[in-house]
């Protein structure tokens, strides 16, 4: 098994290959004291059925709630999600999340409103999928990365791991599946029959070995008697029948397309590859072709026709039907992604929580690659499902929802016991008082019940249910009539649920919220007062990024370092991605250039004032090195994934990139700089440190000016 050096907290990212499974018993929900039964837990076994009957449900629902399972979430620990994110690198994050890992899982759960019962009758599915290759020759990339932390969050509530790989439906994206079909037709409108069927290689094949020759000339002579038998006129069918056919039944008289033909049984790819060349060769008129038979090999065939038109026409058919066979094989593959075309078709409202991962991966899974800006993804995002609802949002947007929750917690399981506790818990009083509860009953195939236990929480089916149950409850808070929207037909229109429509967390922790609609993206406003005060205090153009640092160096150390050459107030914060590179907000953005000319010129020099610089303390030679903000964005949007910040600059060649804004302007301006240029530049530099000491300005000197005997003390 290849391992992957990725690390969050303790866990592991590793390469799934051919890793042993694990052996997990499959967990049965229970829903009362006396009753019970298994969730709708779909396989490949019974996908089919499944389909077939979750159209009329979708059909039929009011909204549709659904939830994920994946392999992981972040594929190093400086790919987590940061108060100093901006939005698109949230969305880089995010992208890379959904490319990198597996969904295992796949809830679904389909709502709807029962006018007679006042209740709503949810129906949900628990399917289970796993990207296998299911199209020979393909060259399907099949890989995915696992970390151990949600491999073992999956095996607490006992993931049946065994189940998914065996019997978890297989999938192709929209992409994938085109591209299929298009080389599929590439080979098949190839005017040269032999060059799909492998003709030209096996007339010439060389008959090197004394058996390839001695069996040439039997299959010669056997081939050449039945020909000639067929020819005949005097023969009868059971003759032709006798000749044709051997004790060991290699050669077998069959018909295709009415034309007469010997089956081939039993041979070696070798022995087949001569008898290809032998009838090419010998036969002008008898054709050798291969077409689908019953088994999962296909089946050789000579057939006999009376005329060159004849043996054109005989190649169409059988190319016509490799091809339709092809394109069914092509079709079958498509598995699990009927799904998600049935939820884009039937255009039902969406309902998901904290949900712009589970909306990456459905599209990275099963549309294409994901665009590579956050604007093109929700473009395309809006024409696929143009109705989502996350009930985090919903949650923390209201203020009765939030002070329910105590005003922190919003988790799917916790929101779902207060929210809901006359589902969760049994409990006939709702945490709501202005409102009673909305009942909620659940079928799965012809069983249903009201009475339901949480106690199976995070399988992705059941957690659909939650969230469904938790936005029928704040639906109904919220004073909409379901029973009116029933005969309008469409929930997503209702005006109270316009502030929540399309709003969606950039990232799986609170932070800028994305409107869907109109592609705007703004911090929460129903964040917490101290996320509030972060986001007002980031200032992205007065950040810049250090990595390759000393190790164990803390925050404070370099704010202490930075300080002493920029002035007591010249930091605004350090905040660490890992151990080996750190964001530093300056209180100016003009302190960002002033950095960087100054760690350049101190990264090629060696004399007393750089070696005694206050900066030398955290700069390790050649191996620091800075940039701007930007230079994040670059590396964020690379596939490459290394553990440690500092190796992955190194690998995307970002190290190159840190230059001084002095040196930036010169290219700007077209000047060519030869080593005299250079050499007067970094006198100017040197000059300046030594008129302005470390740096500061000229305001700064007199709180500073001590800084200077301090250091030179301490060396």
């Amino acid at each position: 098994m290849k391992k992957l050096c990725m690390w969050k907290s303790l866990s592991t990212t590793r390469q799934l290959s051919h890793a042993p499974t694990t052996v997990l018993t499959t967990r049965r929900r229970t829903l009362s004291s006396s009753s019970s039964f298994d969730i709708k837990n779909v396989t490949k076994s019974n996908f089919e059925s499944a389909l077939k009957d979750l159209r009329g449900l979708l059909r039929d629902a009011d909204f549709v709630a659904v939830d994920l399972e994946m392999t992981g979430v972040t594929s190093a620990p400086w790919r987590e999600s940061f108060d100093y994110d901006r939005y698109d690198i949230s969305y880089l994050k995010v992208k890379d999340s959904a490319e990198k890992f597996a969904v295992v899982q796949f809830g679904v759960c389909p709502f709807r409103w029962d006018s007679h019962k006042q209740s709503f009758i949810a129906h949900p599915h628990n399917f289970y999928i796993f990207p296998r290759q299911e199209i020979p020759g393909s060259n399907q990339s099949r890989e995915f990365l696992c970390q151990t932390t949600s491999l073992d969050f999956l095996a607490k509530y006992q993931f049946d791991f065994n189940l998914c790989v065996r019997e978890g439906i297989s999938y192709l994206s929209r992409s994938q599946e085109k591209e299929a079909l298009e080389r599929i037709s590439s080979i098949y409108m190839d005017e040269s029959s032999d060059s799909v069927f492998g003709l030209s290689e096996d007339a010439d094949f060389p008959l090197v070995r004394m058996a390839d020759v001695l069996f040439a000339e039997r299959m010669k002579n056997t081939i050449r008697e039945w020909r000639d038998s067929l020819l005949s006129k005097g023969s009868s069918s059971s003759e032709i029948k006798q000749i044709s056919t051997d004790p060991s039944q290699r050669f077998q008289m069959v018909f295709f397309k009415t034309r007469p033909g010997l089956a081939l049984s039993d041979f070696t790819s070798r022995q087949l590859r001569v008898i290809k060349a032998v009838t090419k060769k010998h036969f002008k008129d008898l054709a050798y072709i291969r077409v689908a038979g019953e088994a999962a090999s296909p089946q050789q065939l000579i057939v006999y026709t009376d005329s060159n038109d004849d043996r054109n026409l005989l190649m169409k058919e059988v190319k016509d039907g490799l091809r339709k066979e092809a394109e069914m094989k092509v079709e079958s593959a498509v598995g699990f992604r009927h799904v998600i075309d049935l939820l884009s078709s039937k255009r039902k409202l969406i309902v998901d929580h904290n949900c712009f991962l589970d909306v990456a991966h459905m599209y990275s899974k099963f549309i294409g690659p994901l665009p590579s800006t956050a604007e093109d993804y929700v473009s395309s995002l809006q024409k696929l499902f143009p109705t989502i609802v996350d009930t985090k949002i919903l949650l923390n947007a209201n203020g009765v929802f939030r002070q329910t929750l105590n005003k922190s917690n919003t988790s799917l399981s916790r929101a779902f016991v207060s929210i809901c506790p006359h589902i969760a818990l049994g409990i006939k009083t709702s945490s709501l008082a202005d409102r009673p509860c909305v009942d909620v009953e659940v079928q799965v195939d012809e069983k249903r019940s009201s009475n339901w236990n949480s106690g199976a929480k995070h399988e992705a089916g059941y957690d659909a249910f939650m969230t469904g149950c938790i936005f029928a409850q704040a639906c109904n808070h919220l004073g909409i009539d379901f029973t009116l929207h029933v005969l309008g037909g469409d929930l997503a229109k209702e005006t109270k649920l316009q502030n929540y429509i399309n709003r969606l967390y950039l990232s799986w922790v609170s932070g800028n919220v994305i409107d869907l609609s109109s592609g705007k993206c703004t911090p929460d406003s129903s964040a917490s007062s101290n996320l509030k005060s972060r986001y007002q205090d980031i200032s992205f153009p007065s950040i810049i990024l250090l990595w390759g640092l000393p190790s164990k160096l803390k925050a404070k150390e370099i704010r202490a370092c930075i300080a002493q050459a920029f002035g007591p107030s010249s930091v605004s914060s350090v905040y660490h991605l890992d151990e080996s590179a750190v964001f530093i907000q300056f209180s100016k953005p003009e302190l960002v250039s002033k950095f960087l000319e100054l760690k350049e010129t101190l990264s090629r020099n060696s004399d007393p004032i750089s070696v005694l610089h206050p900066l030398s303390n955290i700069l390790n030679g050649e191996n620091t090195h800075a940039a701007t903000y930007d230079v994040y964005q670059q590396i964020c949007s690379s596939s490459i994934s290394k553990k440690l910040f500092a190796d992955q600059a190194e690998a995307v060649g970002i190290k190159h990139k840190t230059v001084s804004s002095r040196a930036e302007r010169g290219k700007k301006g077209n000047q060519v700089f030869d080593k005299e240029t250079e050499v007067r530049m970094f006198d100017e530099k040197a000059d300046d440190l030594m008129s302005s000491p470390y740096g500061c300005s000229e305001t700064d000197r007199s709180a500073e000016s001590f800084y200077l005997d301090e250091v030179l003390a301490s060396k």
